[in-house]
């Protein structure tokens, strides 16, 4: 296959994918060797597990697991929206606390997966990293720079820029 079928190929499966820009991951992907598709991939799975950006549902949903197991794990949740909403506040400002938090959180676990650093200085040696695997789990290429991408992935097309007021 040629490289040219191959940035073709990759972007018609990157557009299906929904990546904003599939061509240029695309390229990257093959002139690059850069595991683009698998970045994607991850960053969008990963994106998953964030507030969608207007979403308040959740808040009504750990409120009633709280009400119905106040001493679970995160239980602490259902008494502080409570709190918080009865003060008058919106549950779209909450949600977009949670969602900035969120993403924080989420930047933070792409950089620590490039860049464990000399935190622990007793295990300097010891390091981490994503990387590629196949069906019998050999390792392929590593999977790094998530954190460059995150903004770019953001589901919301805003790159967690807030919505404009009118």
């Amino acid at each position: 296959m040629t490289e040219e079928q191959r940035v073709a190929d990759l972007t018609e499966l990157l557009t299906r994918l929904g990546a904003t820009d599939p061509g240029a991951w695309a390229r990257s992907e093959v002139e690059e060797d850069i595991p683009q598709v698998a970045r994607f991939l991850f960053l969008r799975q990963a994106w998953q597990h964030i507030v969608a950006d207007g979403d308040t549902t959740w808040i009504e949903a750990w409120r009633d697991l709280a009400a119905q197991s106040p001493d679970a794990p995160c239980a602490g949740i259902g008494p502080a929206l409570e709190r918080l909403l009865a003060t008058g506040a919106r549950p779209q400002d909450i949600a977009t606390v949670v969602r900035v938090m969120q993403y924080g959180t989420l930047f933070g676990l792409c950089y620590l997966l490039d860049d464990p650093g000399a935190v622990e200085p007793e295990v300097a040696e010891l390091a981490w990293a994503l990387v590629e695997i196949d069906e019998e789990g050999t390792v392929g290429r590593h999977i790094g720079g998530l954190h460059e991408s995150l903004l770019e992935t953001d589901p919301s097309g805003r790159e967690m820029r807030p919505v404009a007021e009118s």
